[in-house]
């Protein structure tokens, strides 16, 4: 999976895209509020892992992550 921060400007939040190997989006989500997405894709018990990854992670880069 794949994972891309991406930085907001003025009132439009950070966010985050989680994508598969083929590249295809599979969720959309705002930095602080990952909760329900990662829950619906079966990832809620590896929440901290990732959310620890993603708050590593530099905005603009994209970055692979074996879950």
């Amino acid at each position: 999976m794949y994972i891309i921060k991406v930085k907001g400007i003025a009132k439009i939040p950070d966010y985050v895209q989680l994508r598969d190997e083929k590249f295809t989006l599979l969720a959309y989500f705002r930095v602080d509020r990952p909760d329900k997405s990662l829950e619906k894709l079966g990832f809620g018990d590896k929440q901290a892992y990732i959310m620890s990854f993603i708050n590593d992670l530099p905005f603009g880069q994209i970055a692979k992550i074996d879950l």
